[in-house]
């Protein structure tokens, strides 16, 4: 397992488009997913640790932002060839499992990654309600470890301002986690 940080951010990048096929049998653009306030983009899968260590309370902080008007959504991008357990079928497994709010959506082609600049899961993106970069930093300092009760939620708290002013917060973390599974004809 390669471990990975997100580059700092470039405030205000437009979010790229995209059409892909979703666990719940239909297909997603960025126009279907967005929120009134903005939308969260996040790039997982089913098999990286650090993934599994928050994949409940990040279902429960999408549940939670919808209130504010963002909307979320997650996107696989790993190569199944090489990581089956990140297979359309087991992410429609997972997603259910989990009880996910959002769609959870298959980028096969690794395209949707590669316009987004994403490197690891979880890679989080926070835009505006004008579909502005605001936000690409962690989702809090547990990483894989427990998360504690004083530990500030990172992202749920800048996705709160985003919501509300439309900006972003100056200073922000890198999130951290595995390399996403690159084909070998699209290796970094």
């Amino acid at each position: 397992m390669v471990s990975l940080t997100t580059p700092n951010i470039t405030f205000g990048i437009p979010a790229p488009d995209f059409d892909l096929p979703g666990v719940d049998g239909n297909r997603h653009t960025l126009a279907d997913v967005r929120g009134q306030s903005g939308l969260l983009v996040m790039f997982i899968c089913n098999h990286c640790p650090y993934v599994k260590a928050i994949r409940e309370r990040l279902v429960d902080a999408c549940r939670e932002m919808e209130a504010f008007g963002i909307k979320s959504v997650a996107i696989s991008s790993n190569d199944a060839s090489h990581y089956p357990e990140d297979d359309f079928e087991h992410m429609k497994a997972y997603a259910k499992a989990y009880r996910f709010s959002f769609p959870y959506l298959y980028d096969e082609s690794q395209d949707v990654a590669r316009s987004y600049g994403a490197v690891c899961t979880p890679d989080f993106f926070g835009y505006n309600g004008d579909l502005q970069l605001q936000y690409r930093g962690r989702f809090d300092a547990a990483g894989r470890n427990p998360a504690t009760a004083a530990m500030r939620r990172e992202l749920v708290d800048a996705m709160k301002m985003i919501a509300l002013t439309g900006k972003g917060p100056e200073e922000q973390t890198p999130s951290v986690g595995c390399s996403i599974k690159w084909r070998s004809e699209f290796s970094f």
